[in-house]
C-alpha cells in the first residue's frame, strides 16, 4: 500500500485525536460543579415564630387544657455566646453536617437547638380539672373548669422549653447552581446555589417547667417528633467557605414532656413553627 492511501488515513485518525483532546479540554469541570464526594459542615443562628397550641397537663390529681397557648423565642441577639466555646450551645443555634451523594443531592444530620417561652400572666380558655390535696400550695386552684377563661399567672404556671426545644433531625436536601443567573463565569471563586430540603426527627428539649406551685423541673427527655422542609440561599467563597440563609418551617409533637420529678406527670402540645437562619460553614472532598 503506498502513501496515497496512508495519507487520508493519518489525517482522519490526527483529527479524530485532536478532537478528542479538544472536548477532553473543555469537559474539565470547575471544583464547585463536581459536588459530589464533598463533605459540608455549618454553624449559626436562628429566630422563630410559633403557632397557637392547646397545652394539656396530666397528673394523678388533675387533668386540664389551656386553649391557644401562645410563646416566643428567646434570642441573644448579636452575642459573644456565639462564637465562645465554653457558652456556644446556650443560644439559639443551629448545626449541620452532611455528605453529597451526587452532584445535586446531599444528606445530612443536624440540631436546631431553638427556645419556646409560653407567654404568661394572660387570660386564656381552661378546660378540665384539678382536685390537687388540701395539703399541697396548688390546691388554691381546684376546681372543675368548663372552657372559662383564666388568668394563667406566674404563679400558676412557668412554661419553657428554654434549653431548648432540640429537634435532631436527618435530611435530604439538593442544591441548584444558580450563578449563571447573576453572569457569574468562575463558579470556583464566587458560586450562587439554591437549596431545598426535606427532614424528620425527634424532639429532645430541655423543658423548665413551675406547675401548680410544685417543684422546678428541668431535664432533658425524649419527648416527641417533628418533620421540616427549608428552602435558602447558599453563597460559596474560594470552593470552601460558604454563608446561607434558610428560611425552614415544621410539625413538631410533643406527647410526653416531663413537667415534674413524678413520672406520672406530663404535658402533651403540637405546633406549626418558623425558623430564619443564618449560617456560615465549610465545604470540602473526603
Amino acid at each position: 500500500m503506498n502513501n496515497f492511501y496512508f495519507r487520508p488515513i493519518l489525517g482522519i485518525a490526527s483529527l479524530l485525536f485532536s478532537c478528542n483532546i479538544s472536548a477532553q479540554k473543555s469537559t474539565q469541570s470547575k471544583y464547585t460543579e463536581n459536588k459530589k464526594g464533598q463533605f459540608f459542615v455549618s454553624w449559626g443562628g436562628n429566630r422563630e415564630s410559633y403557632t397557637k397550641s392547646d397545652i394539656t397537663f396530666k397528673g394523678e390529681d388533675y387533668n386540664f387544657t389551656i386553649k391557644d397557648a401562645t410563646a416566643h423565642d428567646k434570642p441573644k441577639g448579636w452575642h459573644v455566646d456565639y462564637i465562645n466555646p465554653t457558652r456556644i450551645t446556650i443560644p439559639q443555634t443551629n448545626v449541620k453536617m452532611g455528605y453529597f451523594i451526587s452532584d445535586k443531592y446531599a444528606i445530612s444530620f443536624g440540631i436546631d437547638h431553638m427556645k419556646y417561652v409560653m407567654y404568661r400572666n394572660e387570660s386564656r380558655r381552661l378546660e378540665g380539672y384539678i382536685d390537687l390535696p388540701d395539703t399541697e400550695p396548688g390546691s388554691v386552684y381546684n376546681g372543675v373548669y368548663n372552657n372559662e377563661q383564666f388568668l394563667v399567672s406566674e404563679d400558676f404556671l412557668k412554661f419553657e422549653h428554654t434549653n431548648g426545644l432540640n429537634y435532631v433531625y436527618l435530611e435530604f436536601a439538593r442544591v441548584d447552581d444558580i450563578s449563571s443567573i447573576f453572569h457569574i463565569q468562575n463558579t470556583d471563586k464566587f458560586q450562587v446555589n439554591f437549596t431545598e430540603g426535606l427532614g424528620g426527627g425527634i424532639l429532645y428539649p430541655k423543658t423548665n417547667t413551675t406547675l401548680l406551685q410544685k417543684d422546678r423541673y428541668d431535664e432533658f427527655h425524649l419527648a416527641g417528633y417533628g418533620i421540616s422542609i427549608n428552602t435558602g440561599l447558599n453563597l460559596t467563597f474560594f470552593k470552601h467557605f460558604f454563608i446561607e440563609a434558610d428560611l425552614k418551617g415544621g410539625y413538631i409533637n410533643m406527647p410526653d414532656i416531663r413537667t415534674t420529678s413524678n413520672t406520672a406527670e406530663s404535658a402533651s402540645q403540637h405546633f406549626f413553627y418558623l425558623q430564619r437562619i443564618l449560617s456560615i460553614g465549610g465545604i470540602f472532598r473526603i
